[in-house]
């Protein structure tokens, strides 16, 4: 950055700012806590002097915080895989169980964007498909923030809902399912060619609520990749031109995704818990009725308080499964 050629291209300039940013983000906790550390040492020596108990409790204090944000570190030292500090892109699809599994994914989205929020990451629903009684059949977002990817991609996979249905006048209890899958955003830098003769695009009505502008004109928008089958949409923006860049944004990811898969066998646990979204193939269940847990069915971890689970409070559970594939 000290040359004096640096900001002669603004594009180059821009990516080592970004790289440099990311660094410090790295190693600035670091010496933040080396240097906390050494301070609770003089203090103790201090103590030891002194017999101060006001001292003691204020270093106690200091030691409480000091182990939380160390545990914070821990877990981001874990996401040093390639894709673990993109942003990601979320796809929640309601599975066996019908009005239930709708509701569900609506409760499961909630809670994505609940602990995104208390990580201070921005999130933008991009695809949304209401339920014809409840919930929503289908709903993709992204999570834009340092490491939302290395973090989310503990949740791909089937979750189960266990509960009293709020839709069964028989008050019985329900079982229903919903798979969540998590792909890494391709960077610009990332070339992925895509012929527009192996495209088909496809323009429809938005289905959301967005106003009288979204609801009298077709501006979403639905991409087929005609050689691989894949197809993605976008019916956020009001613009058929916006919706086409974001939806052209996804067909980027999945097709990255897909030519990782096919070159490298060690992203292919990205997809190993992709499984039939039906019995016997979660990762995790969450039980409010006849008691009340949740249980990782990878890593074995138990927690009871569900409220607080369903109110985005997760990080438990992923620092489990990314301890266990560490």
């Amino acid at each position: 950055m000290a040359e004096p050629s640096f900001w002669e291209s603004n594009e180059m300039a821009q990516k080592v700012l970004k790289e440099r940013a990311s660094l410090l983000d790295a190693i600035m906790p670091w010496k933040n806590e080396k240097r906390e550390l050494e301070e609770m040492e003089v203090l103790l020596q201090l103590i030891e002097e002194q017999g101060d108990e006001t001292e003691a409790q204020e270093l106690l204090e200091k030691i409480k915080k000091s182990e939380e944000k160390i545990s914070q570190m821990e877990l981001k030292r874990m996401l040093g895989e390639e894709h673990d500090e993109r942003n990601a892109i979320v796809s929640i699809n309601a599975g066996a169980g019908g009005t239930e599994a709708q509701d569900w994914v609506e409760m499961l989205l909630r809670m994505y964007l609940r602990w995104a929020e208390k990580k201070k990451y921005q999130t933008e629903i991009i695809d949304i498909l209401q339920g014809e009684e409840a919930g929503l059949k289908n709903v993709t977002f992204t999570v834009n923030g340092s490491y939302a990817y290395g973090y989310l991609k503990a949740e791909t996979g089937i979750h189960r809902l266990v509960r009293i249905s709020p839709f069964d006048a028989g008050a019985r209890r329900h079982t229903s399912f919903a798979s969540v899958f998590v792909i890494p955003e391709v960077p610009d830098d990332i070339q992925i060619e895509i012929e527009e003769k192996d495209l088909r695009i496809d323009t429809f009505r938005s289905s959301g609520a967005g106003g009288q502008h979204v609801n009298k004109t077709d501006s979403a928008v639905r991409i087929t990749h005609l050689p691989t089958g894949i197809v993605v949409q976008c019916q956020n923006e009001r613009s058929q031109h916006k919706n086409r860049a974001m939806a052209m944004k996804i067909l980027r990811a999945r097709l990255y995704e897909k030519q990782l898969k096919e070159k490298e066998e060690k992203l292919e646990e990205l997809h190993s818990m992709k499984k039939e979204i039906a019995w016997g193939s979660q990762i995790r269940s969450y039980i409010l009725h006849p008691y009340k847990m949740v249980k990782d069915h990878r890593t074995n971890m138990v927690l009871h308080d569900v409220e607080r689970v369903m109110d985005g409070e997760i990080d438990d559970l992923i620092r489990a499964y990314l301890l266990q594939a560490a």
